[in-house]
């Protein structure tokens, strides 16, 4: 008896295999060999009537807002935005960024100075978002609000969209 119920076990296994194989083998390699990112733009100065609070899912003493007048879905299908870290002590910390659904990868394109004015990163590469307390609102706007799943929103509209409503798709172990 072992030893039928042992085969038909690997035998699931074996077809569970087959059939996800290569769906876990495409997240394991970039999205499209061939992507090459599109001429980025830097968005006006931010403007107060045009921030949107979101939620990171974690406490912090920090809020943090997206300009909705800088976001962007680019034919490059990177989601940019510009993002605001506001202390409580009244810091406050602006960048223009990129997000890759497909890839869950982010990039710091520039950095936002008091006089409205941008200051291009001199060392701007994409890196994996991570869950970790820097990434956190990174994180938090690809899986909540920004990205449709693996895949970029359909257009400005369908970003600002999403931003609106509060979504969750992000792993639990991350939260």
């Amino acid at each position: 008896m072992k030893s039928i119920e042992s085969r038909m076990t690997r035998g699931g296994l074996l077809a569970l295999a087959l059939v996800c194989g290569p769906a876990l083998a495409g997240l394991l390699v970039d999205a499209d060999s061939d992507w090459k990112e599109g001429e980025v733009t830097l968005p006006p100065a931010v403007e107060e009537t045009r921030l949107r609070p979101f939620d990171t899912g974690t406490p912090s003493p920090n809020r943090f807002f997206v300009d909705e007048g800088s976001v962007s879905v680019g034919e490059d299908g990177v989601v940019r935005y510009t993002l605001v870290a506001r202390a409580a002590g009244g810091a406050e910390n602006v960048t223009f960024e990129g997000i890759r659904c497909a890839t869950g990868e982010r990039r710091i394109y520039a950095s936002g100075r008091p006089d409205g004015n941008w200051v291009a990163m001199k060392k701007s590469e994409w890196q994996a978002i991570g869950g970790n307390a820097y990434n956190r609102p990174r994180a938090a706007l690809a899986w909540d609000y920004l990205c449709d799943g693996l895949a970029a929103p359909r257009s400005r509209d369908h970003a600002l969209q999403l931003l609106k409503q509060r979504r969750s798709h992000y792993p639990s172990e991350v939260r």
